[in-house]
């Protein structure tokens, strides 16, 4: 019967004295952790305890890292901003929902000389979106009615016709025994009350225009004008006369061809509208976190969510306009460089 040999807590290798004794057997070790200095290695004592070692490892982290950020600065440069692009002048107008280049006012091309590089202040006779969904026309035609009606109706002739005169001569009265006045007072009555009536007319149309005008709206009605603009300037309704359409692709022999259907109302659908109304409540979302929402998480996640949403967009646009002109006119209004459609964007 073979004997038994009691099961080992650790094997380890055996050391002289067992292969020195008579009858070989394992040796038989506990397991224990051993000291810092005892199991490491030579290279590990050189990095922890070397200052020299220690130095050289900093030195490399703090090349890499900077290397890091000079490619960064170099891809930001060459693809520019993901979020933002380049600032256009279209772009810039999101802020006020105001046009780039404001119509001239009449005073304006009276006096060529007058410097109107920025607006003096809210006023919707400059404007071509009010608030309140107003248009010009209506705020004109209202402005014109209350004119009318807050206009004296005119006076019956035989108010001012002396009855009779009485025995002194100083006063004439009339009918109801009230003491008419003299033709040139009445005149200069009159005179006064048309001034009157012009100053408060003058007053109700610059409080209107102040009240109708964007500059004193919302963030919420900037962007429903912005929204409007941009179905204006990139709606296939209005870009179709304007800009030539994509070269046509091969058609097959048998294929037969198929005529384009008329557009009903404004183009509200096509790629390029919903870019451009992406790129404005990006920017306006931008904003916000930038100066008000920094610790704002659910935003900071939207605004992800519309970037990456639009960078979809421009690969589809890109891929069927083909570096068309359509492709050309939105990059250039909106600014849009490779950034926002090429590669990953990670924020």
């Amino acid at each position: 019967m073979p004997p038994s040999i009691p099961r080992p807590s650790c094997l380890r290798t055996p050391n002289s004295s067992a292969f020195q004794s008579p009858i070989f057997s394992l040796a038989i070790r506990t397991f224990t952790s051993s000291s810092p200095v005892q199991a490491s290695t030579v290279q590990q004592k050189r990095r922890h305890q070397d200052p020299y070692a220690l130095a050289q490892s900093r030195a490399r982290k703090a090349a890499n890292l900077s290397r890091r950020e000079v490619l960064t600065k170099e891809r930001a440069a060459a693809l520019g901003d993901p979020v933002r692009g380049i600032t256009t002048p279209f772009v810039k107008s999101f802020d006020s929902a105001l046009p780039s280049t404001p119509k001239p006012t009449e005073s304006a091309i009276s006096t060529p000389s007058r410097s109107t590089q920025s607006r003096p202040g809210p006023n919707a006779t400059e404007e071509d979106h009010l608030n309140y969904f107003l248009s010009p026309n209506e705020l004109q035609s209202a402005l014109h009615r209350s004119e009318v009606l807050s206009a004296p109706l005119p006076e019956s002739s035989s108010t001012f016709e002396a009855a009779y005169t009485s025995t002194s001569s100083e006063f004439n009265f009339d009918r109801m025994g009230r003491p008419v006045q003299s033709p040139e007072e009445i005149k200069r009555a009159a005179e006064e009350r048309e001034r009157l009536l012009e100053q408060q007319h003058t007053n109700a149309t610059a409080a209107m225009a102040r009240i109708a005008s964007l500059a004193n709206g919302s963030s919420k009605d900037r962007m429903r004008v912005n929204i409007q603009r941009c179905i204006s300037t990139f709606g296939r309704h209005n870009t179709d006369s304007s800009l030539t359409p994509k070269a046509p692709a091969e058609r097959q022999p048998n294929q037969a061809e198929v005529s384009p259907r008329p557009r009903i109302g404004p183009d509200t659908g096509s790629s390029e509208v919903q870019i451009s109304i992406l790129t404005a409540k990006i920017r306006t979302l931008a904003d916000f976190l930038e100066t008000r929402g920094k610790g704002d998480k659910v935003n900071k996640r939207n605004l992800r969510l519309l970037v990456h949403r639009r960078q979809k967009l421009l690969r589809y646009l890109r891929e069927k306009e083909r570096g068309g002109p359509r492709w050309a006119f939105l990059c250039e209004t909106l600014g849009l460089t490779e950034g926002t459609w090429k590669g990953e964007i990670s924020m």
